[in-house]
Formats: C-alpha cells, structure tokens, sequence
C-alpha cells in the first residue's frame, strides 16, 4: 500500500532517476572529404591551411582552418560557383578553458547547391584577432560585434566594431569567457553603484528620451505628488 503522507515533492530529495534507456549519441568522426564536395575543394585548393575535417552530429561536416587565411577562404566558398555559400547564418566563438584556443565559428548555407558548412578558426588567447567577413556577408555585422563583445575577439577591417549588448564602458571583462567569474568581477554593490551612476543621455538620443517620455511613477513636478490612476475618471 502506498504512503499517502508522502507528495511530489519527496522526489526532490530522492534526486534523479536514471533514464531506461539510454540516449545514442553519434560521436563526431574522421571524415572523408570526397563526402563532401566543398570540403573536398578546399583540401585540394588550400592545403595546409585546412588542419582537419571531422562529421558531427551524423551528417554536419565541421572544417577547422588557419585563421591567417580564413577571408581568402571563406570568399572562395560564398564565390565560386560549385560551392556559392551565400548565407552566413551565424558568426559565434567558442572558448574551451584551460588556456586553449578560442575558436571563432562560422555557420553557413549554400541556398543554390542546398549543403551546410561549418568553419572553425583556432585563434590563440595572445592572439585574439581575425579578419571581418561582413564584406563578404552583410549578416556578419552585429553577429562579429556580438563575439567581440562577449568573448574578447577583435575582426579586423569591421566597419563598427563596439559592444552590443554590454554597455560600452563595460569595465568587467567579456562575460563568455570561460575565465569569467558567475558573478563578475565586481562585487554586487560595486556593480550597483556602476548600474545607478550611469549617464542615460550617454546611450540614448534626445530624440528618443524625449519619445520615452517621463518615467512612470516618478512625482507630478507641478503639485510635488505622484499621479492619482483616478484623474479625470468618473
């Protein structure tokens, strides 16, 4: 019979059960690039600058490049016609701890030839710099902004290169930093005192403060009180 004192929440302290059956994963593997008719180009067009070409995830071919080279290449594959990579659906970065490489990761699609590719750049920590592919793809423009803001990547030749999601005077770092502390490196009041001194004009126009108008609840400066919800009402 079943202790009917217990609830749902006894499970909490019992922790997780294990699955029945346990999930397949595919392991990335060796790839053989006359699978894949643009890694198989870029072997033989390139050489040493591709280091190695694995398939993850069963069927996504992921290519690791010299980043000294990565522009001339990366043009070659929205260019030439057998391959014509004209989508850049993502620029991101990837930063494994430990002192190893941050790699900066390039995503793309060719809409003519229907095939994917993934890019992977190596790029040492004293040495955190890559040329900008936003003349090549313009979606590469706040995708490079936001590697260079969280992670600490500089792309050379970017037309706009600043933060965009941290506030430009961000003085703690790039927060996807496997270095990064959880809490950052300023403690919480230091951070909240940062958070209240800011200068809002210093981020936003007139055009669009005047446009936001007053902040709600703060006191009517005619009669000194806060606005009454029954104003004007019957």
């Amino acid at each position: 019979m079943a202790d009917e004192t217990r609830s749902a929440l006894d499970a909490v302290d019992e922790g997780p059960r294990p699955s029945e059956v346990a999930a397949a994963r595919v392991a990335p593997t060796s790839s053989d690039p006359t699978g894949h008719p643009s890694v198989a180009a870029l072997v033989e067009r390139f050489g040493a600058a591709v280091e190695r070409h694995v398939v993850n995830a069963g069927d996504q071919w992921v290519v690791w490049i010299d980043d000294t080279r990565s522009l001339e290449i990366l043009k070659f594959l929205r260019d030439d016609p057998a391959h014509r990579y004209d989508m850049m659906s993502d620029v991101t970065a990837v930063d494994y701890g430990g002192g190893r490489p941050v790699e900066v990761v390039y995503q793309m699609f060719s809409t003519v030839h229907k095939r994917a590719l993934r890019i992977r750049c190596p790029l040492p920590l004293d040495a955190m710099e890559i040329d900008s592919v936003v003349g090549l793809w313009k979606s590469a423009d706040w995708l490079e902004r936001e590697v260079y803001d969280l992670f600490g990547v500089t792309f050379r030749g970017h037309p706009d290169l600043r933060r965009i999601l941290m506030p430009d005077d961000y003085a703690e770092g790039h927060p996807l930093r496997k270095d990064f502390p959880l809490r950052g490196r300023f403690t919480r009041a230091e951070q909240t005192r940062r958070a209240l001194a800011q200068d809002v004009e210093r981020f936003y126009s007139a055009h669009d403060l005047e446009f936001g108008g007053d902040p709600q609840g703060l006191p009517d400066p005619e009669v000194g009180t806060l606005p009454s919800s029954t104003d004007g009402g019957a």
